[in-house]
């Protein structure tokens, strides 16, 4: 496992924690640390309301990697209930492919399981998508 991940990882794991906002909303049951191009390491949570108007932890980092001006992705990492295990879901691959158009995010590399070190290109978990 390269130092990146490792980096990605801690990121991810400092930012997991769940809590209770209200009666209504939870949040940091997942997390997710997202690496820009240009090599900065973004972090989000997961943040879950009763009324479906949550966000999963890899659009939460990805919006912040936007909100500070950064649009292209290296990699993302997830720390989810199983620790680390499976790819981001729909919404947030439509989000990815959508940022990165024209092929490029078929590059992106997803970590499908952190302690076996099993990573994926997005291309391969969204092939022939509608946007090509």
């Amino acid at each position: 496992m390269d130092k990146i991940w490792e980096e990605m990882y801690a990121a991810a794991k400092a930012a997991l924690g769940a809590k209770v906002i209200s009666d209504y909303v939870t949040a940091g049951e997942v997390s997710a640390a997202v690496l820009s191009k240009s090599g900065k390491i973004y972090t989000g949570v997961c943040i879950d309301t009763c009324s479906t108007l949550g966000i999963c932890a890899e659009r939460n980092a990805i919006f912040n990697m936007i909100t500070n001006g950064e649009y292209e992705i290296d990699r993302v990492l997830c720390i989810s209930p199983n620790e680390g295990k499976g790819g981001p879901c729909g919404a947030c691959r439509e989000l990815m492919v959508q940022l990165m158009p024209g092929g490029k995010y078929k590059d992106i590399d997803i970590m499908m399981d952190y302690a076996n070190d099993r990573v994926m290109k997005l291309g391969e978990l969204t092939p022939e998508w509608w946007i090509d």
